[in-house]
């Protein structure tokens, strides 16, 4: 199996894409260290995993925390090793023209989309660099390629997301470590069904939405999770630097 006596890191795996990022990966032989502030949904995770006979662990985190970041991290890394890292956890924002957008949101999105995935990323590079090896994935946004109207914060930090793996998969390169981005489409999770429901009537955001898709659908976690397994295993092994874009065809038009 890919991951076999591999170690998996994801982050914000209590629900949705990191969920089944880290059952994807589970089930591919990884031990997966499982990540989020929702303890409850983190756990859920893993026994999820275990009753599939894989094999995780929950570590509450909230990546905003820098030191407890590094922290956690130079501990699995002194114990099993880190192969691959996954900076999934993500927020929304609040549809809202960019003049009408409060600074308690910008702060708020700013700090877990983008100051998340710095942490990640400063904490991981070191053990990584020192082993010679290591793939990290952050997790985007078709907002990383796409300026989404009402949605300014989320755009701006996906796409920073996206550049900043760039610069880390050219600086850390040559000792070995790969860094890719996986840039989701809409996908039916919580944080999509929230967008809905943040429209009035739900259903019809959700058709409108879904007609835009040249597929006529919206994505699974699970789809998104193929991705990301892809690019954190040795599969993709001349693959950095690089935005896997997963969105159903909507770029395409």
């Amino acid at each position: 199996m890919r991951f076999d006596d591999r170690t998996v890191f994801v982050t914000g795996a209590g629900a949705g894409i990191g969920r089944a990022t880290a059952e994807r990966c589970a089930a591919e032989g990884a031990r997966v260290i499982v990540t989020d502030v929702d303890c409850e949904g983190g756990k859920e995770t893993v026994e999820r995993i275990e009753a599939a006979d894989g094999d995780a662990t929950f570590h509450e985190l909230d990546v905003r925390d820098e030191a407890a970041f590094a922290d956690l991290v130079e501990s699995i890394a002194a114990e099993d090793g880190l192969d691959a890292l996954v900076n999934n956890a993500g927020i929304g924002q609040p549809p809202a023209v960019v003049e009408e957008t409060d600074t308690e949101t910008f702060d708020r999105v700013l700090d877990i989309n983008l100051r998340g995935v710095w942490n990640g990323c400063h904490a991981a590079l070191p053990a990584m660099k020192a082993q010679g090896s290591g793939a990290i994935v952050n997790v985007g946004s078709l907002a990383s390629v796409l300026g989404l109207p009402k949605q300014s914060v989320y755009s701006l930090t996906k796409g920073a997301v996206l550049n900043f793996t760039r610069a880390v998969a050219a600086e850390a390169g040559p000792h070995g470590v790969r860094a890719n981005a996986v840039c989701p489409g809409f996908t039916d999770t919580a944080l999509g069904r929230e967008y809905f429901e943040s429209r009035g009537d739900p259903e019809t955001a959700r058709e409108r939405m879904t007609a835009q898709y040249p597929l006529r659908r919206l994505g699974e976690p699970e789809e998104i999770a193929d991705c990301i397994a892809f690019l954190a295993s040795d599969e993709s092994s001349y693959v950095t630097g690089h935005g896997l874009v997963v969105d159903g065809g909507y770029s395409a038009q």
